[in-house]
């Protein structure tokens, strides 16, 4: 580094002696013009100037030119990776600069490259979610005797919890599933268990025979942190029994209309994908459930919520007290003064909007599920509307 400033602090000297030489052949000249005078005069300052503009040239021009090259093959995508290893100067300052933009470069080809594959991984996770919404936001088929509010709110793109409802003869599956977390793995085992759960449905009419066959298939096929648990029903349109089998979800709630009161069957046993051979572990029991009873599925997102828009060891969830709260809390309707699938679901929505003071931060998928014994008596006219009124006000848009 020395050694070049001296070799620069000379040539500097050398210009200046010329430019000093220029200026005594120039007053010479002045006093005895003559060709040769002349002639040597405009070579003096011919060789003057190509040594300054040589000089220029390899100091800035050809250095610059080269960074202006680069950046232009950047801009249309055919930079290769030895384009950018910019070759040093005799420059120091200029080397600091050229340094920079080669740095600068890189990473913005590093950035290209990566949001390219981003914008290819979004494509593959938008098309996913809309095999997704096709097979699981459907309308709800009709089922004897029962009235069904569904929803489900994912909270990204792709989601580990839903609901379905099975027909099939004279039984009728209805159960939420919550995957592990709410992203690809959450979405793989999902769709894996839905398929397997709606093809079982086909040969066996029992629940826990149903997931048993299910846990079979898929235990040795996923990972170990890929669970799902499951809150199952199986209502028998002609015999108007409904049957529960747990596996390792959320309570169930069941508001009974005699007692005005609202009871947790607390889930047990395994999730899907826990344990291998479930068959002796699963049971189905038979729930009681009566004309203007209404039973609460949910998903932890719901329970799990908090009441502010960060976590920061002061939140407080939504929890299952409030959840009962929220249910015994809905209006009754008409003459009979019975509570109502839809209103149910309403105050939930309401209550829970209410909870998080309308700004939610939503931390997980949420599924919620109200289904109601009707009675003869029940009329569509008195319940509430299934749109969200004016009135009732609510951040939660169930659009699905």
């Amino acid at each position: 580094m020395k050694l070049l400033r001296y070799l620069i602090s000379v040539l500097l000297f050398f210009l200046l002696g010329l430019w000093c030489v220029s200026i005594y052949l120039l007053a010479i000249t002045l006093q005895q013009l003559n060709f040769v005078s002349i002639s040597w005069l405009v070579l003096i300052v011919l060789s003057e100037y190509l040594l300054i503009r040589w000089t220029f040239y390899i100091f800035y021009d050809k250095p610059i030119q080269v960074l202006e090259l680069t950046i232009k093959k950047f801009l249309v995508g055919s930079l290769k990776n030895e384009e950018i290893l910019f070759k040093k100067t005799i420059n120091p300052h200029l080397n600091y600069v050229l340094f920079f933009f080669r740095k600068t470069l890189s990473t913005l080809k590093n950035i290209k490259s990566e949001f390219i594959h981003g914008k290819e991984i979004k494509s593959e996770v938008d098309f996913a979610a809309e095999i997704q919404d096709k097979l699981f936001h459907k309308n709800i088929p009709p089922v004897p005797h029962l009235e069904i509010i569904a929803k489900s709110l994912p909270a990204a793109e792709i989601w580990g919890d839903s609901f379905d409802i099975i027909p099939q003869g004279e039984n009728y599956y209805i159960y939420v599933w919550d995957a592990t977390g709410h992203g690809v793995g959450a979405w793989f085992i999902m769709m894996m268990v839905n398929a397997l759960v709606s093809g079982f449905s086909k040969v066996s009419h029992k629940w826990n025979q149903i997931l048993s066959l299910t846990n079979d298939i898929i235990k040795p096929r996923v990972k170990a942190n890929l669970l799902m648990s499951m809150l199952l029903l199986r209502w028998n349109a002609t015999e108007k029994r409904i049957y529960m089998t747990w596996a390792g979800h959320e309570y169930l709630m069941v508001y009974k209309h005699a007692q005005n009161k609202c009871f947790k069957i607390k889930s047990w046993w395994v999730a899907l994908g826990m344990t291998k051979n479930i068959h002796k572990l699963l049971q189905e029991r038979e729930i009681s459930f009566e004309e203007n009873d209404i039973l609460v599925l949910y998903s932890d997102g719901i329970t799990e919520a908090i009441n502010q828009n960060k976590r920061d060891g002061n939140e407080i969830m939504f929890g299952e007290d409030r959840l009962v709260q929220a249910i015994e809390k809905s209006p009754n309707i008409g003459e009979m003064n019975i509570k109502t699938a839809r209103w149910v679901f309403k105050n939930i929505s309401i209550e829970l909007s209410h909870f998080m003071w309308y700004k939610y931060l939503q931390l997980d998928d949420i599924t919620l599920v109200t289904i109601q014994y009707i009675s003869p008596q029940y009329k569509k006219e008195d319940d509430c509307s299934e749109i969200m009124s004016d009135e009732l006000v609510t951040d939660w848009n169930w659009h699905k």
